[in-house]
């Protein structure tokens, strides 16, 4: 019998762990039936046991999740870029990421300070014996029963004395490590303020594409009813009727995509915001906002001042901070080091004997207590001697990453004169294409209304009004497009100089 319950007890505790499979899916062809609970959380036990809900290869809804972050929105107010941006940094996730970030970041630093201080702990242990027997002898019995009890509290201190800076070495990377952490709060900032401001000026091209396309349609009723009039009095043809009609079908069927593209940059631009993509909000209108125009300064003074700021560059420079702190650690650690350790005890202990019946002198109960205090202070040095080479290869290891630290920061400040140098000459291009796009309109605009009269009173052809329509609106979305990305430039070079930190002027 006591063999069978060894082995059913050994197989029980040999299936423990595979049994746990019964929680994976059943085949690689078969779907999951996943364990949900009664809020419709999923669970990890089998579906056997709890609620189960089989869909298939779609997951059961969980109705905790369901909802989305929500902002406060005023409906009747009109957003300007500079609202957006800061309804984006008290509601986008980003910023709270950044936040804790930093936040952990300066808990570091106070852990390492704390090495500074000694450490004090106490503890407490409790004992009880218990013994009893009996013994005869000469036709007598007695019974005996013997009970322990006894505690002893320790109170113990160590305190690192002196260490060669070592512990100095580690709070200044721990510092560093704070400084890196709140460059990457502020570049989280700025990283936020320029996709706000791109998608904000993204869905102003777009709204003005949709104008444009309007104003398109408009412009072919009106071509499709000169055309008519024409034909109504006999100096039209049926073709220039179709071909008129034509251009109406396709400036609405052009209409309806700019309204499509329209309603995907407001999403796009909510979900920049960090806000519900069902969020209703009114954006300012900036098609008549001026574009920059202060680009005299010399490209080797906006470089200068790009490398003294710049979120990355300046984070490469705390990095490389770190890592001398950790050769110097390194360095510490092959020095001795001073310490002091006491321990304070308590110890009480109780021992009760009885006997029954007494025997010759012997009393019943015999009742003993003890109470001792004891104290401990000792003062070392602790000189490392060997450790299999661990401490020099750590040394080289620190200085490897002090190496590394060093080139990366000459990395990362070429990269960022690339960026600046390519986005100053994107933002000159885009402002010239800006300029060169206002020009094309106009001309666009004067032939378009002069074909159009000519078409009117019977002197131009079709094909010149048509053309000309077609172009304006050519002419119109440059205008739009070329307007919103003179403003992205202007943006992207104020984050590539590390000066975007509100709204982009």
């Amino acid at each position: 019998m006591r063999i069978n319950l060894a082995a059913v007890l050994a197989l029980a505790l040999c299936g423990c762990a595979t049994s746990s499979l019964q929680m994976a899916p059943p085949a690689p062809d078969r779907p999951w039936s996943p364990a949900v609970d009664a809020k419709g959380g999923l669970t990890a036990a089998h579906s056997a046991g709890s609620l189960a809900s089989s869909q298939g290869y779609v997951l059961p809804s969980n109705p905790s999740v369901g909802g989305l972050p929500m902002a406060t929105i005023d409906s009747a107010r009109v957003y300007n870029l500079a609202d957006l941006i800061d309804l984006a940094e008290s509601t986008n996730p980003d910023t709270r990421v950044a936040w804790s970030t930093a936040r952990n970041a300066a808990l570091a630093a106070g852990i390492a300070r704390s090495t500074y201080l000694p450490r004090i702990s106490a503890s407490a242990l409790g004992a009880r014996q218990t013994a009893s027997g009996s013994a005869s002898a000469l036709g007598l019995s007695a019974n005996q029963n013997d009970t322990f009890t006894g505690s002893v509290q320790v109170l113990s201190l160590e305190w690192l004395l002196f260490d060669f800076g070592q512990r100095s070495a580690l709070v200044d990377a721990a510092d560093q490590g704070v400084v890196m952490a709140n460059i990457g709060f502020t570049g989280a900032h700025q990283k936020l303020i320029h996709a706000v401001s791109l998608a904000f000026y993204a869905y102003s091209a777009a709204c003005a594409r949709a104008q444009s396309a309007t104003q398109s349609l408009r412009d072919a009723q009106d071509i499709q009813a000169a055309a008519e009039s024409r034909k109504k009095h006999g100096i039209g043809t049926i073709i220039e009727v179709a071909q008129a009609r034509q251009l109406t079908a396709q400036a609405e069927l052009e209409k309806v995509s700019a309204d499509g593209d329209q309603s995907d940059a407001y999403v796009v631009l909510l979900s920049a915001i960090g806000i519900s993509p069902l969020a209703h909000i009114q954006i300012a209108d900036v098609s008549g906002r001026p574009l920059p125009a202060d680009l005299d300064q010399p490209i080797e003074r906006v470089l200068q001042q790009a490398l003294e700021r710049r979120p990355d560059v300046l984070a490469a420079v705390a990095a490389q901070k770190v890592a001398d702190a950790g050769t110097r650690a390194a360095k510490a650690d092959f020095l001795p080091k001073v310490f002091v350790s006491a321990v304070g005890t308590h110890a009480s202990g109780n021992l009760d004997l009885s006997a029954v019946p007494a025997i010759g002198d012997q009393a019943p109960t015999v009742n003993l207590s003890n109470h001792r205090w004891g104290a401990t202070v000792l003062v070392g040095v602790s000189v490392p001697l060997y450790s299999g080479g661990v401490r020099n290869a750590a040394l080289a290891q620190a200085r490897n990453r002090a190496d590394a630290a060093t080139e990366t920061l000459d990395r990362v400040k070429l990269d960022a004169a690339q960026e600046v140098v390519m986005t100053s000459s994107r933002l000159r291009t885009s402002l010239s294409a800006a300029s060169a796009a206002h020009a094309l309109l106009n001309a666009s605009q004067v032939t378009y209304d002069a074909a159009l009269a000519a078409f009117r009173r019977g002197v131009g052809s079709s094909t010149d009004v048509l053309t000309a329509e077609r172009q304006l609106l050519v002419a119109r979305n440059a205008v739009a497009d070329a307007h919103s990305a003179a403003l992205s430039a202007a943006a992207t070079l104020a984050l590539a100089c590390g000066t975007l930190g509100a709204a982009p002027n």
